[in-house]
């Protein structure tokens, strides 16, 4: 069981009094919570106005899951929370920032996992929704596009879609294969290559950070 000390851990006690005021049944902001991730959204602390208490010895590892301390963090209404707060840099570092600190944490490859998708609809205007770890959807589309990079040393390909802020999901093996399966022939920059469409727009599923709108 994964438990924070306030004297072994100062700097997170007060991320755990913000976790329980925000989840406390006398709390407006408990339901908050459920809706925003219902949505994909969450609270927008601007990481400048906060103190930095620099690393907060926190990891998220490449399958999703959180450590602290070398410890995984079991309580996933804990995990929800703290990835409605994470924020990336333009620099590539990760920060945890609430109403009353921030702190860097790592990420050993994208901070969530696309663990399901769903289809509504059908050709061009077919609307793909993928389900993160974390209970967040998000449907592909423009502002939230797919992107494929080749891993350098298997040669796989490595599928990302970015869920809010410039925060990305990596697609598990399994959801990548039906995208494989629902792949189509369809022309970027001249040439025909095989891809998909979800809300009218067309994402190659080699060098996915090119797009293409009808």
């Amino acid at each position: 069981m994964f438990v924070i000390t306030v004297s072994a851990t100062p700097v997170l006690a007060n991320l755990m009094e913000w976790y329980k005021a925000m989840t406390s049944n006398e709390s407006p902001a408990a339901s908050s919570i459920d809706g925003q991730q219902e949505a994909g959204e969450s609270p927008q602390p601007t990481a400048e106005d906060f103190p930095s208490c620099g690393d907060f010895d926190m990891r998220i590892a490449r399958d999703g899951t959180w450590f602290y301390r070398g410890t995984p963090i079991g309580r996933m209404q804990l995990v929800k929370l703290f990835s409605t707060v994470l924020r990336r840099e333009d620099d590539g570092t990760y920060w945890l920032v609430t109403p009353v600190e921030r702190g860097r944490i790592e990420v050993e490859d994208a901070p969530f996992i696309a663990e399901e998708i769903q289809e509504e609809g059908e050709g061009q205007t077919r609307v793909l929704k993928f389900r993160t770890n974390v209970g967040d959807w998000v449907e592909l589309d423009s502002e939230h596009p797919l992107r494929v990079e080749q891993d350098p040393e298997t040669g796989e390909p490595r599928p990302y879609i970015t869920v809010r802020n410039n925060l990305e999901a990596r697609l598990a093996r399994s959801v990548f294969y039906h995208l494989v399966e629902l792949a189509v022939p369809g022309h970027h920059n001249g040439e025909e290559i095989l891809g998909i469409w979800s809300k009218n727009t067309f994402f190659p599923l080699e060098n996915a950070g090119q797009t293409t709108s009808t």
